[in-house]
């Protein structure tokens, strides 16, 4: 691994395409940031490696396979990455998903929630490490409008009962939500910052299913009110990078400013339940901050 001096190293999930391809070369282009993209896909995570470094002009964007709705995957990459990088300055937790059907991970989540949430939930927790070794590490979570819609049921957690595409999305749009402000309680004195944020309408694949073609006659047809992938990680990279948020913590951005959330979102009480939920279904148990 090559850092320059002061360089600042960035890790970015989801980003063999899309917003979150978009968002690790502006990171490198024009900020300058070592990246390593995070993805599933080998193929595709090496097309966006030499992507970014097209863009940035250098060789120093690096692939790390990484599948979400994996905690063994994700113990994994974290593993090889504290054996590769020094620290970690900026983590933008990007990947997410939306399955038309009930679909479960490989630990038996509800898939949207299972990678939307649980797994970055898992993967930020066991990169905090690296994240304490830099001077002021920013972590940016990847929410959207769509929480005001969000609900959690604890008596069905898994959504066997009653699934609908919208509702789990929704449902792990506030859990990123949940997460980030209760992160930010639990960071607070510390030099790590975390903020969500909703980047817009984005023209990507997104929501289209590839094997059935769900969703690409809508996607077409919405494609000129969409925001490219470029103005869409607008605001990711604001949060990234402005001395404007340096120190600010907990908040919710939409177009680079603060927005407004769901009375149920804000709740810091149901933020602190939903955490200890989700480490005790992961079995996963943050480090004492």
């Amino acid at each position: 691994m090559t850092v320059k001096e002061k360089q600042l190293i960035a890790l970015v999930t989801g980003a063999g395409g899309g917003m979150g391809r978009e968002t690790a070369a502006l990171l490198a282009a024009k900020h300058g940031m070592k990246v390593f993209l995070m993805g599933r896909n080998r193929e595709k995570g090496l097309e966006a490696v030499r992507y970014v470094n097209e863009r940035s002009g250098r060789n120093d964007a690096e692939l790390i396979l990484c599948d979400l709705a994996s905690l063994s995957s994700i113990k994994a990459a974290a593993e090889e990455l504290a054996a590769v990088c020094e620290r970690i300055d900026v983590l933008v937790n990007n990947a997410g998903v939306v399955t038309i059907r009930r679909e479960e991970t490989e630990d038996g989540f509800e898939r949207q929630l299972g990678v939307n949430h649980l797994g970055h939930f898992v993967l930020t927790g066991r990169l905090l490490p690296l994240l304490e070794k830099s001077e002021a590490g920013r972590i940016i979570v990847i929410s959207s409008g769509a929480h005001k819609i969000g609900q959690m049921n604890y008596d069905d957690p898994q959504l066997l009962k009653r699934y609908t595409v919208w509702g789990a999305y929704g449902r792990s749009k506030m859990a990123n939500i949940w997460f980030t402000k209760e992160l930010a309680h639990r960071l607070a004195g510390t030099k790590i910052t975390v903020n969500a944020l909703h980047p817009g309408a984005v023209s990507t694949d997104f929501g289209v299913n590839r094997s059935t073609g769900f969703g690409t006659f809508v996607h077409r047809l919405m494609r000129p009110f969409f925001l490219t992938a470029e103005e869409g990680s607008a605001t990711a990279i604001y949060l990234a990078t402005s001395p404007e948020v340096q120190g600010a913590s907990g908040g919710y951005y939409y177009r680079q400013k603060l927005a407004p959330v769901t009375e149920r979102a804000g709740n810091a009480e149901q933020a602190s339940r939903f955490w200890s939920w989700s480490e005790q279904v992961t079995g996963y148990h943050w480090p004492q901050l």
